[in-house]
């Protein structure tokens, strides 16, 4: 008697691409895979039974993620978890998930071959290689709104970038039109990012008509500035989100606090959280106190004690990682300004719990200091870049894809096409050398 062929769906491998599948595929199989395991929440917020937003909770972590379904194909539809803002697949296990658990259910099959046409015209943040506002249209007013829309979008519907700046003129002309018209928080705070950032580098090229040869920087700090650390102290500023990543012994904690001061200075920041090592907390301490008149208090002491210290309005905090560990929801309580990791070796390892909750940390400017940005592994730089701009290097399985060379059984033999890598850097890393920088470095003076 002939068996029967087996209709069991054969797994994915989760550590080793399959020869058949391209890493998007690979990589959308391991999300639909695991999805079919998980033990999730799942509640409709909206009005429809399968074109709406959903609540997905996960028991095991607590978390609560909202997942809107637009469509039965990866694209349309959004996840607010960080895998999908940054894998560039237009899916996720939430995603996933919730198609599954909508698909399996037979008496909604006619909601996904009917599809729906909102009324309403939407503009919601499209994330891939490039973050892109996105204008859909609804029903109502169709033509009068594309007429509007096509001076702020192309015809694929992205926003022109010189838009940004006067969006309003948008918003004003089609409420008028459609007062249900929908603008998502995330495509907000995308241009709003977009136009300060923009803002702020406008606004420090005009203080700094010079560069490093002007004279702004001689009252910044109580120190004299070599010309390299100037250019730091200018790059980071305007970047916001940097990497110093200098040599040891150039000055990038200088760099770090005389940036600090600029941001103070001409864009009102108040709140600085410095985390380091234990054994360089009181180095630093000293070094801000040598350098700026500013107020200084250190996280040390108990946890009733930490908590009134988060609360004091001093302008530079100190704390260890061990401290930071512990108190993430203290931190993000005291919503710093700007965060300036020191020795960021601790988050290299992008599977550690420290990496993990530290990339949590909510603040609008953030500088990390290392001198060793890439020791042995891709993935620690690539965790590095990820507390700064999630953004930058993209999925960290697309981005060793593109520089791991393997062999047959998946083990890492060489990498390729570095170089590229430096380039898509080059406005969020700053490395100097003590070679590069020695004409402008004093003689060496024995203590």
């Amino acid at each position: 008697m002939a068996q029967k062929p087996s209709t069991k769906k054969k797994k994915v491998p989760y550590s080793n691409k399959p020869e058949s599948l391209s890493v998007d595929e690979w990589q959308m199989a391991l999300r639909q895979q695991f999805a079919e395991t998980q033990k999730f929440k799942i509640k409709n917020l909206g009005d429809h039974p399968v074109f709406s937003d959903f609540e997905v909770y996960n028991p095991i972590s607590n978390k609560h993620y909202k997942v809107a379904i637009r469509n039965k194909d990866a694209g349309l539809n959004y996840c607010s978890c960080p895998d999908f803002k940054v894998n560039e697949l237009g899916t996720c296990k939430h995603v996933e998930f919730v198609l599954q658990k909508l698909q399996k259910n037979t008496r909604l099959r006619k909601y996904w071959k009917e599809g729906i046409v909102r009324s309403y015209s939407s503009m919601s943040l499209k994330y891939g290689k490039e973050r892109q506002v996105f204008l859909r249209i609804g029903s109502n007013h169709t033509d009068k709104i594309q007429e509007i829309a096509s001076a702020y979008f192309n015809p694929e519907g992205f926003l022109k970038p010189e838009a940004i700046f006067f969006i309003e003129g948008f918003f004003e002309q089609v409420k008028n039109l459609d007062p249900h018209f929908k603008v998502y928080p995330d495509a907000m705070d995308f241009i709003i990012d977009q136009r300060d950032q923009e803002k702020r580098q406008t606004k420090i090229s005009a203080l700094l008509p010079d560069g490093a040869d002007s004279q702004y920087f001689d009252d910044l700090i109580s120190a004299k500035l070599y010309p390299y650390q100037k250019e730091g102290i200018i790059f980071a500023a305007k970047t916001g989100r940097a990497v110093l990543a200098d040599d040891m012994g150039l000055g990038k904690t200088i760099q770090a606090i005389a940036s600090a001061e600029l941001l103070a200075k001409e864009f009102g920041i108040s709140q600085v959280l410095v985390i380091c090592p234990t054994s360089l907390k009181y180095q630093w301490k000293s070094e801000i106190e040598r350098f700026t008149d500013r107020s200084i208090m250190m996280i040390e002491g108990g946890l009733d004690k930490r908590k009134q210290q988060y609360q004091s309005d001093d302008f530079y905090k100190i704390a260890s990682y061990g401290v930071a560990l512990n108190d993430l929801d203290y931190l993000n309580q005291m919503a710093p300004d700007l965060v300036i990791l020191d020795e960021a070796q601790r988050i290299k390892n992008w599977k550690t719990k420290t990496a993990q909750n530290l990339k949590k940390l909510k603040s609008d400017f953030a500088f990390i200091l290392t001198g060793t940005p890439l020791e042995n592994r891709l993935e620690e730089l690539h965790s590095l870049i990820e507390f700064v701009d999630p953004y930058k290097l993209g999925a960290l399985f697309r981005f060793l894809d593109q520089h791991q060379i393997k062999d047959e059984v998946g083990k890492v033999v060489g990498y390729q096409n570095l170089n590229s890598i430096s380039q898509t850097l080059s406005d969020v890393l700053i490395r100097r050398t003590r070679t590069e920088t020695l004409e402008q470095l004093p003689e060496r003076t024995s203590k």
